[in-house]
């Protein structure tokens, strides 16, 4: 026989185990506490699992108090909301689910996907670069955040990602692909954290999306034609533009390292330019780069436009004295009349080593780019040595810049 609201709220109401049916009892202990229990059969058992204390204010079975508040999460459950959250957790079971661990989820639901985003971001930003933490969590506002930010992470398929993905996957490849493998990101560190039974489902993404347009390489110099392009570049008027290609070229450095080098960077005595962290974007590593005739060259010409007796002074600074602008290193490319971008240079200092010095490891002209070389090659050179060797390749790209001719400058004029 079923219980009643009456019955229950009976303060005659003797210390014993009263049944509501379905496996659901009220206890009632001699001290007078009552409380619900569910009994079901979980793995071949019989188990009791708490429910909640019973709430003695209740009117009516259907109850009216803490509506505003979840069920699951409730301490004090009416009737009613026992019989309800009784078959919830029946069925978790007949399904061969654990209704304790059911409980315990739905008393802890799951972050949002944006809180997880923020959780994942705190825990492993430490190892990135400053331009790398600042891109996981901009790129998740703009392009994940309308369709997932508000979303239950643990609810999270492929065919979400896919729908947040839609908007750029076409019109901006790169950055689709980059907020993909963040998403994907996030909901591993989800399912590290319990947050969701399995990782990000990637291969299901792809499914769906399909591939992105590829991204063009940035379009590079010819090797055999960077000499008498430079020799140009020195021969012509001096501006703080022109000088910072030229060092660009020199030192095959990208343009926000050469925008942001510093003349405490420059350590004349040894030739070198020490690059701090910070100054590094893509790794975040300091970086030495060793400074060749050419490069010296050019730091000395630039002696003229900026101070080099200050060591927070800026080497090519614009008018204003603070850092020049990305474009104005391109419009000298622009008027140059050339199909090319300065960031191709690096492509046309490292097909001048694979060429021309191929006894020269492909790992050094690598750490020479600054790019990330495994640890394992890096232990298999002694550190002076690899850093000699790099040097070694700077020296023969200097006097291949200031001592070897081509065509280009006729070509370019010719497209004039």
């Amino acid at each position: 026989m079923a219980l009643t609201v009456k019955q229950i709220t009976s303060p005659n109401l003797k210390p014993g185990r009263y049944a509501d049916g379905g496996g659901l009892y009220l206890v009632v202990k001699p001290t007078g506490a009552r409380s619900w229990v569910l009994r079901v059969q979980y793995e071949g058992e019989r188990r009791d699992y708490g429910l909640g204390a019973l709430e003695t204010a209740a009117l009516s079975e259907r109850g009216s108090m803490g509506d505003d508040i979840a069920l699951e999460k409730k301490a004090r459950l009416t009737l009613a909301e026992a019989r309800e959250l009784s078959t919830r957790y029946r069925n978790v079971a007949k399904a061969g689910g654990d209704p304790v661990a059911e409980r315990r989820k739905d008393r802890n639901p799951p972050p949002t996907f944006k809180e997880a985003a923020i959780a994942t971001h705190a825990a492993q930003s430490h190892g990135w670069a400053k331009r790398t933490a600042d891109a996981f969590l901009n790129s998740l506002e703009a392009h994940a955040y309308p369709l997932l930010g508000s979303r239950r992470v643990d609810t999270i398929e492929a065919a979400d990602i896919a729908a947040a993905l839609a908007p750029i996957w076409l019109t901006k490849p790169d950055m689709a692909k980059k907020t993909r493998q963040r998403i994907a990101a996030v909901l591993d560190y989800s399912h590290a954290k319990k947050w969701r039974a399995t990782e990000a489902p990637r291969a299901s993404v792809r499914a769906l999306t399909g591939k992105t347009k590829k991204g063009g390489n940035f379009a590079a110099m010819p090797f055999a034609d960077v000499p008498a392009f430079y020799r140009k570049l020195g021969e012509e008027n001096e501006t703080v533009g022109r000088l910072a290609l030229m060092f660009l070229i020199a030192t095959g450095a990208r343009s926000i390292e050469v925008r942001e080098a510093r003349w405490g960077h420059i350590d004349l005595e040894r030739s070198d330019w020490n690059r701090p962290a910070d100054l590094m974007r893509k790794t975040g590593e300091a970086h030495t780069v060793t400074l060749n005739a050419a490069a010296l060259a050019v730091l000395q010409r630039a002696t003229a436009l900026s101070d080099s007796s200050k060591p927070d002074a800026l080497i090519f600074p614009n008018r204003k004295k603070t850092e020049l602008s990305d474009m104005t290193i391109s419009k000298v490319m622009r008027d140059a009349k050339l199909p090319f971008v300065p960031h191709g240079f690096r492509s046309s200092l490292r097909d001048f080593a694979a060429e021309r010095h191929p006894e020269i490891p492909d790992a050094v002209a690598e750490a020479a780019l600054a790019h990330v070389v495994p640890d394992a090659v890096v232990r298999a050179y002694k550190r002076t040595q690899f850093l000699l060797m790099r040097r070694t390749l700077l020296d023969h790209w200097s006097g291949f810049l200031m001592g070897e001719t081509s065509n280009v400058v006729q070509l370019a004029e010719r497209r004039a």
